[in-house]
């Protein structure tokens, strides 16, 4: 049962039959736990709504029930417990005059308040409070009064009738700062002439919180007449005058291809030096921002691409083992240092078209119960792997895609014009959700924002993108079930929106290389590994240099292995600068030789390195004496210290400060979580 995924018609009925519970059977127990039956007739519900509104009324009644969000049954409708307490203010209606006046006036506030009436003077103050509930409780008495109010008086009771029962003012202020909460009228008023109106014959009273008054229920149904239940059976229409948008799908697939890139270089720069997670949560700032340097990207979209990756398990965290506390006495292990990585999914996820990549990372975003932008805390700098669960950001996400997949086709939403419009229709999808808060419109901007990152919209309007991830949200499809089944719809939409990965680039006399659209695996390898990546999008362009030849052939590649490699993936010839650069860098490297060795073996013992050396046992090291207390030895360290345990001999592992150390080895992949 989950009464959040309510239309705002919905949500209006469920409060109707709350308000008409309430008149019958008196207020809900405040206890939570309570169950006991509280129907009401059919009919009396459908009587708080216009006759033009029934039939849609009546449809929705048997949805909500066969959603189980109510009961239907020859006693009535009832709603279940869990559906009560929420729906209980769903109508805007404040709470009755007596209950109002007996919690917070005092009598000469209720004499005063009478005398505003009009009413005869009453002996004492519950005959005078007898006297202002029966009139405001009197449709006809109140009428006379309500006749009498001046125009901004009663353009005001309008809004508060229909839009909500509390008022922003100063025009009660506390009795006393002792005993219980009383209120008297502030001395001048409340400098706005139709307050000080209202609040004189009592169609607001104090609600019991600072600066705030409340309009009886009372006053309320009576300005609404017959049409006592809000409701609204459709969504509010867009802007006639919306923005037209005539690139929207081009600009949707630059987004999408340059985000798969953005994913593809974060991942891999996580691989080559993997983040460290803070004790408190989140990943060290330091880290994201030395990823962000490296490959050239703000540092926001960085924590949108490793929170993404976290979520579509691409990145996990590992925890490096600990050494035990040595001694007699118990002291507490050391808590472990947590890295992030890529897991044994990455490989098989890099080597798939941009498409591929990124529908993992799409249905993540759309069903994920969390906003990964939106950080509430304004005094700490946002961390990634650190965003906060909500579960309802599904469906804020919904209410918000829904609301531009009212658009018209060819227009967009201006943010900064059409925000109420967005406010109005996504609370219509979603009431319990979308309320309208500075939070709230804060988190609504920041799904904005990653939806435009993503390519699901583009200048305001939902592209084909977004549909499939509406479609998909509208499914009910639920994290992190998503990335275990397949989503043929969704992958469709990619496959046809992004081009397939580009296999060949276009070399320059410039010393460029250019690719037109997203490059293939390999191919993006191979110009990473020998030139730098200056830019990306439509067409992502490397530049060659003497750094960067230099660079590849550091990692062992010949320079004519090198040259036939790029000349395999050229549209056509190499152009002679490059072909000179290579073989200019490949001329003059290697003429000074550094000796490769896995590690060294230290000790002053020089008979007991002359007897290392000379082992049979040990012949597979390939020890070299170089220094009289040195050798040098092919393996790595970890190899020639199970070498020399195995023969027999007792080494120990030396840092680089002389300290002796035991070296782990590096796990490069975390365990997936999801698969």
């Amino acid at each position: 049962m989950d009464f959040h995924v309510c239309t705002l018609p919905e949500y209006q009925i469920l409060a109707a039959i709350s308000w008409v519970a309430a008149e019958r059977h008196g207020p809900l127990p405040p206890a939570s736990w309570w169950r006991g039956p509280r129907p009401v007739p059919e009919a009396d519900v459908l009587r708080m709504f216009e006759p033009s509104a029934l039939p849609v009324a009546k449809s929705l009644l048997a949805s909500l029930a066969e959603r189980k969000l109510l009961h239907q049954s020859s006693d009535g409708l009832d709603l279940p417990a869990e559906v009560r307490a929420p729906v209980s203010g769903g109508l805007k209606l404040g709470r009755p005059a007596a209950e109002l006046i007996d919690a917070y006036f005092n009598a000469a506030e209720v004499h005063q308040v009478a005398a505003g009436l009009g009413l005869a003077k009453a002996s004492n103050r519950a005959a005078a409070r007898e006297q202002i509930v029966a009139t405001l409780s009197e449709r006809a008495l109140l009428g006379g009064v309500l006749a009498l109010a001046p125009a901004d008086a009663a353009e005001l009771l309008e809004t508060l009738a229909f839009e909500g029962p509390y008022l922003a003012t100063h025009v009660f202020v506390g009795a006393s700062p002792y005993g219980p909460a009383r209120y008297t009228f502030r001395e001048g008023g409340a400098r706005d002439p139709a307050t000080d109106w209202l609040a004189a014959r009592g169609l607001v009273l104090p609600s019991g919180q600072h600066d705030l008054a409340e309009m009886p229920a009372e006053v309320a149904l009576a300005i609404r007449g017959d049409r006592l239940a809000l409701f609204d059976p459709l969504p509010p229409a867009p802007p006639p005058d919306s923005p037209a948008v005539t690139r929207a799908r081009a600009t949707a697939q630059a987004q999408a291809t340059a985000f798969a890139g953005q994913l593809e270089r974060v991942v891999s720069a996580c691989s080559a030096t993997p983040l460290t997670m803070r004790k408190n949560g989140g990943v060290a700032v330091r880290d994201v921002r030395r990823i962000a340097k490296s490959i050239a990207l703000d540092e926001a979209i960085v924590r949108f691409c490793v929170d993404l990756c976290f979520t579509a398990d691409l990145l996990g965290g590992i925890a490096d083992p600990v050494e035990k506390p040595s001694g007699r006495r118990r002291r507490p292990e050391p808590a472990p240092t947590v890295r992030v990585v890529p897991t044994s999914a990455y490989d098989q996820w890099l080597g798939r078209s941009p498409a591929g990549r990124l529908l993992p990372v799409i249905a993540a975003w759309a069903t994920l119960p969390g906003l990964l932008t939106w950080w509430p805390d304004d005094e700490e700098p946002p961390a990634a792997i650190s965003f906060v669960h909500d579960p309802a950001a599904p469906d804020l996400r919904l209410a918000v895609l829904e609301s531009l997949a009212a658009i018209p086709d060819g227009h967009g939403l201006d943010e900064q014009r059409d925000m109420a419009y967005l406010f109005a229709a996504a609370r219509w999808h979603r009431p319990f959700v979308v309320d309208g808060s500075p939070e709230n419109a804060s988190q609504m901007a920041s799904v904005m924002n990653e939806a435009e990152h993503l390519g699901v919209t583009a200048h305001g309007a939902l592209t084909a993108l977004g549909r499939a991830a509406l479609a998909l949200l509208r499914s009910g499809a639920s994290y992190p079930q998503v990335l275990k089944e397949p989503l043929p719809d969704l992958a469709a939409v990619l496959a046809d929106l992004l081009p397939p990965p580009a296999t060949t680039a276009r070399f320059q006399a410039d010393l460029t290389a250019v690719v037109s659209g997203p490059p293939e695996a390999s191919l993006a390898e191979l110009l990473g590994s020998v030139a730098t990546r200056e830019s990306e999008g439509h067409a992502v362009v490397w530049r060659f240099s003497t750094a960067s030849v230099r660079r590849a052939l550091d990692a062992g590649t010949d320079p004519d292995a090198l040259a036939e490699s790029l000349a395999a993936v050229a549209q056509g010839e190499l152009p002679q600068p490059l072909v000179y650069l290579i073989n200019d860098v490949g001329r003059t490297h290697g003429r000074m030789r550094v000796v490769r060795s896995g590690c060294c073996i230290r000790s002053d013992d020089e008979a007991l390195l002359t007897e290392l050396a000379a082992a049979r046992s040990l012949r597979r090291l390939g020890l070299r004496r170089i220094a009289p207390t040195v050798l040098i030895s092919a393996a790595s360290e970890r190899e020639t210290l199970e070498a020399l345990r195995a023969g027999g001999y007792t080494p120990a592992l030396e840092a680089e400060t002389g300290a002796t150390v035991m070296e782990l080895a590096d796990a490069t992949r975390a365990p997936t979580r999801f698969s």
